[in-house]
């Protein structure tokens, strides 16, 4: 009997070694693939290289050793590679990097900005992109919201409004760099099933780094952890079990202390943009 083949790595890095200036080796050697589709979780401890790895993808910290490719694209090596793959992947922010003067759909735009030339920053966006970014804040539940500034909207609005601005740019990977750290537990429950229910309903593949064993367990399809700059786990979440936890955590760190946390209703919708 054949096999069904496994869905193609949208993403890949192979031997991924990083040291900062400061002599700091953030990575060693690690492999790591993302495939299409697929809802991947980063854990570890602080200062494990989730950051670093997850930060990696997109160039945004160059590898002192190893390489990554895309799909389609190949290496990423070169302002091209990049170019072209950061125009396909979205990036959430832990602090948001929104503008605080501008609106929430100021803001979301510039998730567009890929789309165009330079001068375009100069001009009004046309009105397909003004759609989009509206459709986008409508999806995280935020349309009321587009005309205020970001400075005056709340931390977990903020978020959304970050999500938004990724989702813009209709992307096939999304990166999401402690999306919830900032939040209370409630609105992080929140926030991170906007996320992952928005990436299952588009098949956008997801990186997202958290810190949270629970919503690790609750929403990935699968989960890789590390510490030290080492992948120590890489599989289902259902088995992390309290060995691996050891592993990463350190000895004693229990199972029933890290159970996922209760459902809590969906973010409201406001109604959906006609094109």
């Amino acid at each position: 009997m054949t096999l069904p083949l496994p869905p193609p790595a949208i993403v890949r890095v192979r031997g991924a070694c990083v040291t900062y200036p400061n002599g700091h080796d953030a990575l060693h050697a690690v492999d790591l693939h993302v495939e299409a589709g697929e809802f991947l979780v980063l854990l570890g401890p602080s200062g494990a290289g989730k950051s670093t790895l997850l930060r990696s993808l997109n160039g945004l910290v160059p590898l002192s050793a190893g390489q990554c490719e895309a799909e389609g694209i190949g290496p990423l090596a070169g302002a091209a590679a990049l170019r072209a793959f950061r125009k396909r992947t979205g990036m959430v922010f832990q602090q948001h990097q929104l503008i605080g003067r501008l609106t929430a759909l100021a803001n979301v735009l510039t998730g567009r900005l890929g789309y165009h030339g330079a001068l375009r920053t100069l001009l009004p966006m046309p009105r397909a992109d003004k759609l989009i970014a509206l459709e986008s804040l409508d999806r995280v539940g935020l349309l009321e919201c587009a005309l205020r500034r970001a400075d005056q909207l709340s931390v977990g609005q903020q978020q959304r409004v970050g999500i938004a601005r990724a989702l813009a740019q209709r992307p096939r990977l999304l990166l999401a760099d402690e999306p919830v750290a900032s939040l209370d537990p409630a609105t992080a429950m929140h926030v991170l099933a906007l996320i992952h229910d928005v990436c299952k309903a588009d098949g956008i593949a997801a990186v997202v780094s958290l810190h949270q064993v629970a919503l690790a367990r609750h929403f990935a399809d699968r989960v890789v952890a590390l510490a030290g700059g080492r992948v120590l786990f890489d599989g289902a979440p259902g088995l992390l079990d309290e060995a691996a936890l050891g592993r990463i955590y350190g000895p004693g760190t229990r199972l029933e202390e890290q159970e996922s946390p209760q459902p809590v209703p969906p973010l409201p919708q406001t109604a959906a943009i006609a094109a």
